[in-house]
């Protein structure tokens, strides 16, 4: 699973992509492929699990993110950028919020409104140039042969040509399963989730403004919104110890860690959710897809325990963490035992019993 991190010029992707993976974005990051990095996936559950348990192993689920080359306002389609946009599951587009003189900005002012119109039409550009390429191929080939299935496959293209036309993302038409089957294998950018991050300035952490201002927007075009100040968040990582970062952050009332909101929002995008198993040997954090059963998890882990999986013992972080010890859970009846069909929630400390 890997996310990709786009935007124009100047608006601080390189910065969130070093924060998150740790990864230096060497070169400006115009470099003409993408870079990619690992980033532990940031969960306040984990970190108080690890405080509980205290075990000498500790494992954080993690994330590809791919810093791609930047969008410029012209000459975009006839890079490879939308290749490498199309290799990726979700879409990451940080977008400047912050007005610094000493900062230029592409557009020569700060406008983050006009940014995501520009490269969203960019976006949608690619997907109606790929569909028009299609149809004319299509065209041909029926030409010289009939063929139900590409029969098919065109007027499924004529609908998502409008789509595009009408200035609609692609994820916005909902589609069978016939039909996703037909193109899963094209490189459509539109129909993956996007997630917008504005990168504002310190000052205007605590105001929601900007966000009420696109929450109607991003609730019609199905995109996810949040604001992350890149320069405090340096500034965060840059403190030596757990307790000044958490100083740090009340002094600017921040509840919580911008990292950790994208993080929660990356995993929204591609459809997963955090589980855990617990011991005093090691705290571990796993990710398996919404909607995952009790087995389906357990294969997570490994895939004897899936083969021969019997039940589950669920414990609820949050209950644990509000009784602070397994001891005291289990006496106030919180430890519940799950069969083959348990959906695992999101949070859930699993211990699987299996036999093979």
């Amino acid at each position: 699973m890997k996310i990709g991190i786009i935007g124009l010029p100047q608006t601080g992707k390189k910065t969130l992509f070093q924060l998150l993976t740790g990864s230096p974005a060497h070169a400006p990051g115009e470099a003409a492929r993408a870079l990619i990095g690992t980033a532990d996936i940031r969960d306040a559950r984990f970190d108080a699990l690890v405080k509980m348990y205290t075990p000498p192993k500790q494992v954080r689920a993690k994330i590809d993110f791919a810093l791609l080359p930047r969008i410029d306002q012209e000459g975009a389609i006839k890079s490879d950028l939308l290749k490498d946009i199309a290799d990726t599951e979700a879409v990451c587009h940080v977008v400047r919020a912050f007005a610094e003189d000493a900062v230029y900005h592409v557009a020569g002012s700060v406008n983050p409104q006009r940014d995501i119109d520009t490269v969203n039409a960019e976006l949608m550009l690619h997907d109606l140039l790929f569909i028009e390429t299609r149809l004319e191929r299509i065209e041909t080939s029926l030409k010289k042969a009939k063929d139900e299935r590409l029969h098919r496959e065109q007027s499924l293209l004529v609908r998502l040509k409008d789509q595009l036309e009408s200035e609609r993302p692609l994820r916005l038409l909902p589609l069978s399963h016939e039909e996703d089957v037909l193109i899963r294998s094209y490189p459509f950018i539109t129909r993956k989730q996007m997630i917008l991050v504005l990168n504002v300035s310190d000052d205007a952490l605590s105001s929601p403004d900007l966000l009420r201002s696109l929450a109607e927007r991003c609730a019609a075009e199905q995109m996810e919104a949040m604001q992350v100040s890149a320069k405090v968040e340096a500034e965060v990582a840059a403190l030596e110890s757990a307790e000044e970062r958490r100083e740090f952050l009340q002094e600017l009332g921040i509840a919580e860690p911008a990292l950790e909101q994208l993080a929660a929002l990356c995993l929204k995008a591609l459809g997963l959710i955090s589980f855990f198993t617990v011991a005093h040997e090691e705290v571990h954090q796993w990710l398996a897809h919404q909607g995952a059963t009790a087995p389906e998890a357990a294969g997570v882990v490994h895939s004897d325990l899936q083969r021969g999986f019997i039940r589950a013992e669920v414990i609820k972080c949050a209950e644990l963490l509000q009784y602070q010890s397994e001891a005291a859970l289990k006496h106030a009846g919180k430890l519940y035992v799950k069969g083959k069909d348990y959906i695992v929630e999101d949070g859930d400390i699993l211990r699987i019993r299996f036999n093979i």
